[in-house]
C-alpha cells in the first residue's frame, strides 16, 4: 500500500489528508502532530458558559472552499451565521472614541475619519492614473499611491491590523492582498476592479440559474470552530497521531524516510504542513538552502485576552463585530471582537464576552506582559472605549508566540525560490499558511490543491 506522511495536524494538514482519502481511498495516510490535539491554532474552550475561540473567530464564505469541506464532512446543519449587525457595523478607536467605518460611498462622504482632502483622494481613485509601481510594493505604499496618505494611515492600517496584526509599511500588497494589484492592473483602478468582480459574480449566478449573490458572511458553529477540526480528525480516525514530532526527512530513491521523535517511518510522499520554522528544522539536513528560505518567513506574536462582563455593567451594548485600534496609535490593544454579539451562545445569560488581541508587529513588548498586567490593560481599554463600569467576571489569556506569518515585501520572490527548490525533491510538498494566504479559506484551498498534486505524484 502506498503511504503518505503529513507533518502538521493543523487545518491545512488535516485537509490534505481528508482530500487525499477522497481522491485515493486505498492510500495509507498518516498525519503526525506534535501537540496533544490536532487543529493548530484553531480551538474552542468552554468555561462556565463562556465559549472562547483560541485562534480564528470564524470563516468567510468569500470562496466555497470551507463551506464545501463542511458539507463533505456532514457538518452543514451545525453552521451558524454571524449576526447581521456584525457584518454591517465595524469600528475604529481613534481620538478616544469609537468611530464607525464607512459602509460605502455615502458613508465615505459623511465619515469623520478623513479630512475633506482625504475623502477627495479616496473618491477620485477610479480616475487616478496608475503610476509606475515598484516590483513589490508595501500595503502602505500601494494605498498611499492609489488613495492618499490618510487612507493608508487609517484604513490600510486597520485592514492589516485586523487580518495580519502586521505592519502595513512592511507587508507586501501582492502577497497579503493579491487581488488589489491585479485589479489595478486589469481595471486601472481598485474601485473599478471591485465593481467588475461584482458584475461578473452576478453574471455567473445568472448563468447557473441562481439568485444574485449576497454580501459575504462570516460563519462558525454553535459549539465553536473546534467542530471543524474535530470533524476532520474523526473522519481520519487513527490516521491522526498526536504527540509525534517529525525531526527530519531524507530521500531514498523514489521513497522517503521520515525520522520522528518516536521512530522512523517510510513514505512514498511527504507533506510538510507545519509552521515555517518547524519545516526549516525538518529540511535542514536535506536542503540547507531551502531550509534557510523557509526559515526566513517571519511570524508575529499575539496574545488573545478574553474578558467576560455582566451585561448590566456595559452601558454600550454593541451590535457589531468589534473595533480596531490602528497600530500607528500605539495602543496596548490591537482590537476587540464582541464575540457574544457576533455569534449566539458565546456567554452565559446576562453576560457578554469580548476578545482582545494584543501584541502584533508593532507592539511585541505587550506579548511578554504577565496575565494580570494584560488583563488590566485590556480592561482599561474597554472602559475607555465602551464605558464599562464593573470588573470582569471571567478572564482567559491564550498566547501564540508564532501567531500569523508576515508576508513582508519580497515574500512572493521567496515563495518562488522555495517552490523551485521543492521541485528538485520529487515526493516532497510544502504547504500551510506561511506561503499563500493566512485565512481559513486559504488553508483549505491550499490543502485541496496539494492533495491533488500528491495524488498525481503517487499515481505515476
Amino acid at each position: 500500500m502506498r503511504h503518505v506522511v503529513i507533518a502538521g495536524g493543523g487545518l491545512t494538514g488535516l485537509t490534505v489528508a481528508f482530500r487525499l482519502r477522497q481522491l485515493q481511498p486505498d492510500l495509507a495516510v498518516t498525519v503526525l502532530e506534535p501537540q496533544p490535539h490536532p487543529g493548530g491554532n484553531i480551538g474552542t474552550e468552554d468555561h462556565g458558559g463562556f465559549r472562547v475561540e483560541r485562534g480564528p473567530n470564524g470563516f468567510l464564505d468569500r470562496t466555497p472552499a470551507v463551506p464545501d469541506l463542511v458539507r463533505d464532512l456532514g457538518l452543514t446543519p451545525r453552521l451558524v451565521a454571524a449576526s447581521e449587525g456584525s457584518r454591517k457595523n465595524r469600528y475604529l478607536f481613534l481620538g478616544g472614541k469609537l468611530r464607525k467605518l464607512p459602509g460605502g460611498p455615502l458613508g465615505l462622504l459623511t465619515t469623520r475619519l478623513l479630512s475633506l482632502r482625504g475623502k477627495w483622494a479616496m473618491l477620485t481613485e477610479p480616475w487616478r492614473k496608475s503610476a509606475a509601481a515598484a516590483e513589490d510594493e508595501s500595503v502602505a505604499d500601494f494605498v498611499t499611491r492609489r488613495a492618499g496618505k490618510e487612507a493608508a494611515d487609517v484604513f490600510a492600517d486597520a485592514l492589516v491590523t485586523g487580518i495580519h496584526a502586521g505592519d502595513p509599511a512592511r507587508l507586501s500588497v501582492a502577497a497579503a492582498f493579491p487581488r488589489l494589484p491585479v485589479m489595478e492592473r486589469e481595471a486601472g483602478s481598485v474601485v473599478r476592479g471591485f465593481m467588475r468582480a461584482a458584475k461578473q459574480r452576478r453574471r455567473d449566478a445568472e448563468v447557473r440559474g441562481e439568485p444574485p449573490p449576497g454580501p459575504q458572511r462570516m460563519w462558525s458553529f454553535r459549539e465553536g470552530l473546534r467542530v471543524l477540526v474535530d470533524g476532520l480528525a474523526a473522519a481520519l480516525g487513527p490516521a491522526v497521531e498526536c504527540g509525534v514530532a517529525v525531526r527530519s526527512v531524507a530521500a531514498h530513491g523514489p521513497h522517503w524516510r521520515v525520522t520522528t521523535d518516536r521512530g522512523v517511518r517510510g513514505a512514498d510522499a511527504v507533506v510538510l504542513a507545519c509552521p515555517a520554522r518547524e519545516q526549516a528544522e525538518v529540511l535542514a539536513d536535506l536542503d540547507p538552502a531551502l531550509a534557510e528560505d523557509v526559515g526566513g518567513i517571519a511570524y508575529n506574536r499575539v496574545a488573545v485576552v478574553a474578558l467576560g462582563y455582566r451585561a448590566a455593567d456595559c452601558p454600550v451594548a454593541p451590535d457589531g463585530f468589534g473595533y480596531i485600534a490602528p497600530q500607528n496609535t500605539r495602543r496596548d490593544v490591537l482590537g476587540v471582537q464582541w464575540c457574544s454579539a457576533i455569534f449566539p451562545d458565546r456567554a452565559p445569560p446576562g453576560c457578554v464576552l469580548w476578545r482582545a488581541l494584543c501584541g502584533g508587529a508593532n507592539r511585541p513588548d505587550v506579548f511578554d506582559w504577565d496575565d494580570d498586567t494584560l488583563g488590566r490593560a485590556v480592561h482599561a481599554e474597554v472602559r475607555l472605549a465602551m464605558g464599562v463600569r464593573g470588573e470582569p467576571v471571567f478572564r482567559r489569556v491564550v498566547r501564540w508566540p508564532r501567531a500569523i506569518p508576515q508576508y513582508h515585501v519580497g515574500h512572493l520572490a521567496r515563495v518562488a525560490r522555495v517552490e523551485a527548490k521543492e521541485a528538485g525533491h520529487p515526493g516532497l510538498f510544502l504547504t500551510g499558511n506561511a506561503y499563500r494566504g493566512v485565512a481559513m479559506g486559504d488553508c483549505v484551498e491550499q490543502g485541496g490543491a496539494v492533495a491533488a498534486r500528491v495524488a498525481a505524484h503517487i499515481a505515476v
